[in-house]
């Protein structure tokens, strides 16, 4: 299917901003941190502190481009992509990095809810207003697929401009790549008719998109769902490598276990996205949570070779059915007023997960071990997606 000009703009544009802003996050950041003199728990608080931001933020910028209009909301997030690298090269302390990550964080905060939003509002209208039957869930994953392309590429250009530059440099040259964003955001249109319309107060708007969003099932669904699929996944990206070391695993060995990963998970995405338009969104979401409860036991299999790297590829799969569709799932669902505070919802949701995942996971594998914690997520997994089938008719969440 052809993608429209917008469409294809906003992934350049977001492939771009995510490349650069990866390009900071590792193993630049790390490195900076510790030449700082930052170490153990304050070097972690600093590397997740940007996450942290969306969590409480998401939903609030998702609600402002709501009222105001995405383009704009889009320029702003390239100027905090763009301008807060260029500060880096002043700063002294670890408290000081802490500061201006913490600010930096408000770049993906923004760009989160306000892309996704835009991509939905594009995949739901046509040039009239009209609500069209496009595959929502399909164009959100080539998007995606561009978003993750960021995450590839960002940290191996970083680690080879390290070889030869000070981190302060490579931070310069990550504010310069940053401003690139600017270039395709200026040539997006809005994707709602510019006709006055009457805004209620702020806070109003805000109290009735909250309310608007706590009220729709799929929010919390999807939300839910996706919070219990990053606990687990995010739980495996920290202690695998400490538990595959134990086990006298090749260190190469892990590193291919996540790049398989997550190239299944990023080219994958836009054929499940279709998978997802075409058998409805619940079960393709269900189905993913499947896969994932049943790859994670696997994981224990280290010493058998090449059979280490079956579940990184059917956790990649996992990821593809399910991140797609539940983001298609509640721009099907919310009221168009307030998609952008759905999307800002399930954000937030998410953050949640990436945070807690490895401080849950770390107190689980301390008091059950490693491999009963393995099982331990899966059947978490598992009596999820069963309860959410019990609780809420499929019928009513299920595209037709």
């Amino acid at each position: 299917m052809k993608r429209s000009k917008p469409f294809l703009l906003l992934m350049l544009a977001d492939f771009v901003a995510r490349s650069a802003y990866q390009m900071g996050k590792t193993p630049l950041l790390p490195i900076f941190a510790a030449a700082l003199g930052a170490s153990g728990a304050f070097l972690g608080l600093i590397v997740s502190v940007s996450t942290v931001t969306g969590l409480f933020l998401k939903p609030l910028f998702g609600i402002l481009s709501d009222r105001w209009g995405r383009r704009v909301w889009l320029l702003i997030g390239a100027g905090f992509f763009a301008f807060m690298p260029f500060l880096y090269r002043f700063i002294q302390t670890p408290e000081q990095l802490l500061a201006i990550r913490l600010i930096h964080g408000l770049a993906t905060a923004i760009y989160g809810p306000v892309t996704l939003a835009y991509i939905a509002e594009l995949s739901r209208n046509d040039k009239t207003g009209a609500r069209r039957h496009s595959p929502a869930a399909e164009d959100i994953g080539w998007f995606q697929m561009a978003r993750s392309g960021g995450y590839i590429v960002g940290p191996a250009l970083a680690g080879w401009l390290l070889l030869s530059l000070e981190a302060t440099a490579v931070f310069t040259i990550i504010g310069l790549i940053s401003c690139a964003v600017f270039l395709p955001i200026i040539n997006l249109p809005e994707t709602r008719p510019s006709e006055a319309r009457k805004l209620k107060p702020i806070l109003q708007h805000i109290k009735n998109a909250i309310r608007d969003g706590g009220q729709t099932p799929a929010v919390w669904l999807t939300g839910g769902l996706e919070a219990v699929t990053f606990i687990a996944l995010y739980t495996l990206k920290a202690f695998l490598p400490i538990y595959a070391l134990e086990a006298g695993v090749s260190v190469a060995l892990v590193g291919l276990y996540f790049s398989l990963n997550e190239a299944v998970h990023v080219f994958g995405k836009p054929f499940c996205g279709r998978l997802g338009d075409r058998w409805g969104y619940l079960p393709t979401i269900s189905l993913g949570m499947l896969i994932l409860a049943a790859a994670l036991p696997l994981v224990r299999v280290l010493d058998q070779g090449p059979l280490f790297l079956l579940p990184a590829a059917l956790m990649g799969v996992a990821q593809a059915l399910i991140f797609p569709a539940a983001i298609a799932l509640v721009s099907d669902r919310i009221s168009p007023e307030h998609l952008g505070a759905g999307m800002g919802l399930i954000g937030m949701l998410q953050n949640f997960g990436k945070v807690a995942g490895p401080v849950l996971g770390g107190l689980a594998i301390t008091a059950l071990g490693y491999e009963t914690t393995l099982v331990s997520l899966s059947v978490m997994l598992v009596l999820g997606t069963a309860i959410i089938w019990s609780l809420f008719a499929p019928r009513k969440l299920i595209n037709t």
